[in-house]
């Protein structure tokens, strides 16, 4: 899971990501409200945690310049405005959710699975399914038919992603922003190459074919 964190409290910020990454998220952070629109609109994520009060641009005009552009990245907003106008303007402004500072963590990380489940990002109590396999997504493990697959963290980030957007065409440059992030090293030829993998994992099941592969444009995972 891919989440932006868009926080100008460089203490806080760090606090938050790092709540994140225990919970094995993928994270990455923004200081200002113009970083974090540019990051929101060139990338994917699976959650955006938003302040309100912030430098360069403020959350509310980012979260309407999203929206305002057909991006439905689930959102929640992190603030210190805890004045009711302010959470009926942030939720009609596009949010999904509305905590206010200082939060438990416990209900923090609440608030961002129940936002991962209502967008459809998270099956319920951590589990993902397609056919016959099965992610466990607090252990980050997969399974077909009880078996183990036995995946790497790229394999299993890379069948997430394929499963999250099951039955839909998704072009190599899409699997490679999400999978590996623009600020790799590599380039996308390394998903043609993980695909290759994937496929030995599911092959001795017989389920390798469920990836398949869209000519010149990229894969899709379909029964």
């Amino acid at each position: 899971m891919r989440v932006l964190v868009v926080e100008d409290d460089l203490p806080l910020r760090r606090i938050i990501a790092k709540i994140l990454a225990e919970e094995h998220y993928q994270v990455e952070q923004a200081e200002n409200g113009e970083d974090g629109y540019l990051m929101a609109s060139t990338n994917e994520y699976d959650l955006i945690t938003l302040d309100i009060m912030l430098p360069k641009m403020d959350g509310f005009s980012l979260i309407r310049k999203l929206r305002s552009e057909g991006r439905q990245t689930p959102i929640l907003f992190l603030t210190a405005k805890d004045r009711m106008e302010d959470k009926v303007k942030g939720l009609d402004f596009g949010g999904d959710d509305y905590i206010v500072k200082p939060f438990a963590t416990q209900e923090f990380l609440a608030r961002v699975r129940s936002l991962l489940r209502r967008s459809g990002k998270m099956g319920m109590e951590g589990k993902m399914t397609y056919g016959p396999i099965l992610l466990d997504t607090n252990q980050h493990e997969g399974f077909i038919n009880h078996d183990v697959l036995k995946l790497t963290i790229k394999e299993y980030e890379l069948l997430y992603y394929l499963i999250q957007n099951k039955e839909q065409i998704l072009t190599r440059d899409q699997i490679f922003q999400r999978v590996w992030g623009i600020e790799s090293e590599t380039t996308d030829a390394i998903v043609d190459l993980y695909i290759h993998y994937l496929r030995k994992k599911l092959t001795p099941f017989d389920y390798d074919r469920l990836i398949r592969t869209v000519r010149g444009v990229g894969y899709m995972l379909k029964e």
